[in-house]
């Protein structure tokens, strides 16, 4: 495991992040690890670049964000400058305990607060950017769930992964930075990153995260899989991993996500 060093990942990024003056940033924060380390490198490059930004949290599932989290997580934010806006729903954790894909209900409620919150608060999508924190270990899931699910379904309709809901649903996340044709850009800064190395650098910096896990965790297969990744100290490389997804999984190219229209990006991608 390594530390992750900002001047290294800035290196990266310093053509967006030059960028980000004048822009509005929504910074999709959860308190988990991912969002965490993401906020502690935007907020070292706000610093460099000059750039503001907002930081919104969806306190869904409920269980999770208790009074004591948020005091906790919102108190060593503030003492760094980063105020959080924490956004309560009306649903409750009852309404997805009993279903058959709960993970897929918390993400559509979470769909619709981040569409909520665009219409209300963005006038001009031109200077929209949206930074949302999934890792190399996400992406890394996602290619071993599509082959799974193609090589070994008996299903004909699992097995042509191309044409899911899934497939679509998590192909664009492959990418980096994402220019969408009504102008807005969506940023994934730790894409990149292995998860153990996230992990081990929050660690080291004393940088709190959410204490209660998540009661469903367990029904997204990218969970169960980052557990064994750990467990057996794997780690990747994201142009690998990227180059073995277009030829294996046949991921489409970047053009074709990036022309996804903003009512369906938002509505069934994001």
């Amino acid at each position: 495991m390594k530390i992750i060093e900002y001047s290294e990942w800035k290196n990266d990024y310093t053509s967006i992040l030059e960028s980000f003056n004048e822009k509005k940033i929504l910074f999709g924060f959860s308190g988990g690890k991912d969002s965490s380390l993401g906020l502690e490198l935007i907020l070292k490059a706000k610093n460099d670049f000059g750039f503001d930004f907002e930081v919104h949290v969806g306190a869904f599932p409920v269980h999770r964000y208790t009074i004591g989290e948020r005091r906790k997580i919102g108190s060593y934010w503030s003492s760094r400058g980063v105020d959080i806006v924490w956004h309560d729903v009306t649903e409750t954790d009852d309404m997805i305990r009993d279903s058959n894909n709960p993970c897929y209900l918390c993400q559509t409620i979470r769909r619709k607060l981040l569409k909520t919150l665009v219409n209300q608060e963005v006038n001009d999508l031109e200077r929209l950017v949206i930074i949302t924190n999934y890792s190399l270990w996400d992406i890394v899931s996602y290619s071993l769930e599509h082959i799974l699910a193609r090589e070994y379904s008996d299903s004909h309709e699992i097995r042509d992964i191309r044409k899911s809901k899934r497939f679509r649903e998590t192909a664009q996340r492959f990418y980096p930075i994402l220019k969408m044709k009504e102008g807005y850009t969506v940023f994934r800064p730790l894409i990149k990153l292995n998860g153990c190395d996230i992990i081990h650098t929050l660690e080291k910096r004393n940088i709190p995260v959410l204490s209660i896990p998540c009661d469903f965790k367990e029904y997204r297969p990218k969970r169960v899989l980052e557990e064994y990744f750990e467990k057996m100290g794997l780690r990747f490389d994201y142009n690998s991993v990227f180059k073995f997804a277009k030829k294996a999984l046949e991921l489409p190219d970047i053009s074709v996500c990036s022309s996804i229209d903003k009512d369906t990006y938002f509505k069934e991608i994001f």
